[in-house]
């Protein structure tokens, strides 16, 4: 058995997640966790969130990763105490002075401690566990091979947690200054602007003419990382001992993590059965929302350089509708993401059998019962006329 791990930067994402197959979702408050820039959630939405979670049966994780200054302990008593009120099933913690707080102030959290921590080896983890740590999320430079002696060094309650699909930092487990340096925006206290991403060139010292690294049509090869995907080889990972699979990307669209975790948790379902017809149909799905050059970072070892072939991301399918009511054998009622008309085909996304089903749109009305032949107004509810049994949350999607 193995935990599906998703993000969730705000609590339509955490829907979705749960939607499409998650076991569980991570998540942070207005404070303390490295997405500042995600939407989060404020105390009250934390309680519903959690309860939400718990009544499918589902965990939720809380990110306190900031490698933390000594202001930030101000707030982080009552805040610390009020999660593990409301049952929040573990925080993720990177600095080990807030894991000795946590421990002092809030004693029944369970500890996660995060890839912010840059945990490579056993001994680390032995270390940790005397802080409390329950789950070690690796550091993304493990090999599979070092997961494998690590897992053999560690007492067996101690569960490990990796990363297995999204983008990449290319800094040492994400510990970045650049953000900081260009913008004043602390990366790791959750205000990456991900500087990583824009466009350079470099020329060296003496060479005031010549640019022999920049950018060019298809992009920069300096700083970029490729998207991290490791679809094909959960098998891998679960016999090198991983028990959370963690899915990047609180700052992603729902499309995004309705697509990534739906892929994964087919895959996973699948796992000791998975045939080639199915793998490649899942591989396929990756690509069908935004995504740069994938890569399986470290896993197998320096072989598979993390440079780009270009810094966009591309996708081949765009989201076009969400559906946000149960097909009533006729029509089902959808609210629009981005133009459609009458004529045009849809691919359906859905974590149940109406998954890849085309549709081909003949019949639209608006809720005033007005035929639409042109879906152009922003977020507009109105009926898709289909004999596909669509369901809430479902999406709709069309080939670029």
């Amino acid at each position: 058995m193995v935990e599906l791990l998703a993000p969730a930067g705000n609590y339509e994402k955490m829907v979705t997640a749960f939607k499409y197959g998650a076991d569980a979702v991570y998540m942070a408050g207005k404070k303390f966790g490295l997405r500042a820039f995600a939407g989060n959630f404020d105390n009250e939405e934390l309680e519903q969130a959690v309860n939400y979670a718990h009544n499918l049966g589902k965990k939720v994780y809380i990110t306190l990763n900031i490698l933390a200054h000594e202001g930030d302990f101000v707030d982080l008593k009552d805040y610390v105490q009020y999660l593990e009120k409301i049952n929040v099933d573990a925080v993720l913690v990177s600095d080990i002075g807030v894991m000795d707080f946590i421990r002092q102030y809030a004693p029944k959290l369970t500890l996660h401690v995060s890839t912010q921590a840059s945990v490579l080896n056993s001994y680390a983890i032995k270390a940790l566990i005397k802080f409390g740590a329950k789950r070690i999320v690796l550091a993304r430079e493990c090999s599979l091979e070092e997961i494998k002696q690590i897992r053999a060094n560690i007492p067996k309650e101690i569960e490990l947690e990796a990363f297995v699909h999204g983008a990449m930092c290319i800094s040492y487990s994400g510990r970045c200054l650049l953000s900081n340096y260009l913008t004043g925006r602390d990366s790791n206290r959750g205000q990456c602007v991900q500087a990583c991403r824009w466009e350079y060139c470099i020329r060296e010292k003496n060479r005031e003419d010549e640019y022999p690294i920049q950018e060019d049509e298809r992009g920069t090869y300096i700083l970029n990382s490729k998207d991290l995907n490791m679809l094909e080889y959960l098998k891998d990972l679960r016999e090198a001992g991983v028990f959370s699979f963690k899915i990047e990307g609180r700052m992603k669209s729902p499309y995004y993590v309705a697509n990534v975790v739906n892929a994964y948790r087919r895959a996973i379902d699948n796992m000791e059965n998975m045939t080639p017809v199915l793998l490649n149909e899942l591989k396929q799905e990756l690509v069908k929302t935004s995504h740069r050059k994938y890569t399986t970072g470290f896993y197998f070892g320096s072989d598979d350089k993390e440079c780009l072939e270009s810094s966009y991301p591309v996708q081949t399918h765009e989201f076009m509708a969400l559906v946000i009511g149960d097909y009533d054998g006729e029509k089902v009622l959808i609210e629009m993401r981005n133009r459609f008309k009458v004529g045009d085909e849809l691919e359906v996304l859905s974590p149940n059998n109406t998954f890849n089903k085309i549709i081909k749109i003949e019949k639209m009305v608006s809720l005033n019962g007005e035929n639409i032949n042109d879906a152009k107004n922003v977020q507009e509810k109105l009926y898709l006329y289909t004999n596909i049994p669509l369901k809430a949350h479902d999406i709709l999607r069309k080939k670029i």
